[in-house]
């Protein structure tokens, strides 16, 4: 007899799918078996059970620009947990101003409020930091940190010889090197010449920004990992020239984790000619039919290890203020739809089957992070984090009736089937049918664990 009892469903994982209940004793997964009974018991039947989605990749109240993105880590959290999400990776604000270890305290203080469980990437920004202050902030449990190869105007870029002295120490720490991987010097020279000929709207991000940049930033950041053979994560890859990159990478030898996001495997840059074009502002861009088509082999195939939401989220008026491509905060929202958008157009139109599903949105990510095998899997010792997904269920999305902190949907009226009917965050019903039942402030942090590396030798 345990705890709790999850019966009646298909249980999902990213081995396969069977007919199974799941006993849940305190907040931890005990049996995953037939005919289990519970104290208390939940009825599946019909459902599918899943591992509670970890979204990898999210901005919480970010300050972009002299304002901040529109969801707070109490906002975001409930939206992510009606979405089906019980865990978020969210990022330090770096800055040369304090120390990695401080960046991290920080953060945490500020996701106190938060409803669902948490991790951090920590944010290399604004000089090199020495090996002390990634020992640091690894005994804190970050292992994860995170480079931009673009935005040397905002001081946000690291240069090579940055990546390579950071990837060294990163690599004996077993931890993971990030990169938003976009070559600067190109967009600056493109984006100049877009300006000098008088293209400032919204359609001109794409051009400033071509997927050539994105191939060579993944390159050469993937050579630096191999090097010191540190494991890479590529975030956000939008193209399939970047997919090329990767293999291509993987095959001479580098670890990669590859990352994208549901605009890039849904939406391509012809929303940037309608009436809400300056809404889609996001970096990479939105790209080509050909480019969704590639991404979307790739995650059934397995090139694709992640996908996660790139969650930044902004208020129309905020991005209304712009006044060209250049200036628009970039981001979008996307926390409490991913589950249902990647069912909807994975699963339900046969593109995924549901157990490559799992592996994207919850074993993935949380073997990409150091999280597994605590999270990202229905096995007895995990954390009791499932998402009941009713596959015949249909909601039309619409920005009023989610709970994202924003106006704006990115898939405004579009029709989606497989709906997470109820999400369990260790062992608690935190959202049912829609509606948030959780409890604020019962969030935890969770701490990355370390993985062994082999490097090469420059």
């Amino acid at each position: 007899m345990h705890d709790l009892a999850v019966r009646g469903g298909r249980v999902v994982t990213s081995d396969g799918v069977q007919q199974a209940d799941v006993g849940i004793d305190g907040e931890t997964i005990a049996a995953v078996a037939a005919e289990l009974r519970g104290r208390e018991e939940i009825d599946a039947s019909g459902c599918f059970v899943l591992p509670g989605v970890i979204d990898a990749h999210t901005h919480m109240q970010l300050p972009v620009g002299g304002m901040r993105s529109s969801d707070s880590f109490e906002s975001g959290s409930v939206a992510a947990a009606v979405g089906g999400v019980t865990c978020i990776v969210d990022f330090t604000v770096g800055g040369a101003e304090s120390t990695l270890a401080e960046q991290i305290e920080a953060r945490k203080a500020e996701a106190e409020s938060i409803a669902i469980d948490y991790s951090l990437h920590a944010e290399v920004v604004g000089g090199d930091p020495e090996p002390e202050a990634f020992v640091a902030a690894a005994e804190l449990g970050v292992r994860t940190f995170k480079f931009y190869l673009a935005y040397s105007g905002s001081g946000r870029m690291t240069n090579d010889a940055g990546l390579l002295h950071a990837f060294r120490v990163i690599a004996a720490l077993g931890g993971r090197a990030m990169v938003h991987a976009e070559n600067d010097a190109v967009i600056n020279g493109l984006t100049a010449e877009l300006l000098a000929a008088g293209r400032t709207e919204i359609d001109a991000l794409a051009d400033a920004r071509p997927a050539i940049c994105e191939e060579e930033a993944i390159l050469r950041a993937a050579v630096w990992a191999r090097r010191t053979g540190v494991a890479l994560r590529v975030a956000h890859i939008s193209s399939a020239l970047g997919l090329r990159a990767v293999e291509a990478s993987r095959v001479w030898g580098t670890t990669i984790f590859a990352e994208t996001c549901p605009q890039y495997l849904l939406l391509d840059r012809s929303v940037y000619g309608g009436v809400d074009g300056l809404q889609f502002a996001a970096t990479p861009p939105l790209r080509s039919q050909p480019d969704r088509d590639a991404l979307w082999a790739a995650a059934a195939c397995g090139s694709l290890d992640l996908i996660a939401t790139d969650h930044c989220p902004f208020r129309r008026e905020q991005k209304a203020a712009a006044t060209s491509f250049v200036d628009v905060p970039k981001g979008l929202p996307g926390v409490e739809v991913l589950l249902p958008l990647l069912f909807s157009e994975g699963v339900s139109s046969g593109r995924l089957p549901v157990e490559r599903l799992a592996a994207l949105l919850a074993t993935g990510p949380a073997k990409a992070l150091g999280l597994h095998p605590r999270k990202g899997e229905i096995r007895g010792g995990a954390d009791a984090d499932l998402v009941l997904v009713d596959p015949w269920q249909e909601e039309t999305l619409h920005a009023d009736a989610l709970h994202m902190g924003t106006d704006f949907c990115p898939y405004e009226g579009m029709r989606v089937v497989g709906i997470p009917v109820m999400t369990l965050s260790r062992g608690l019903v935190v959202a049912r049918q829609g509606r948030f039942c959780g409890v604020a402030r019962r969030g935890r942090f969770i701490p990355q664990q370390g993985r062994r590396t082999v490097p090469c030798g420059l």
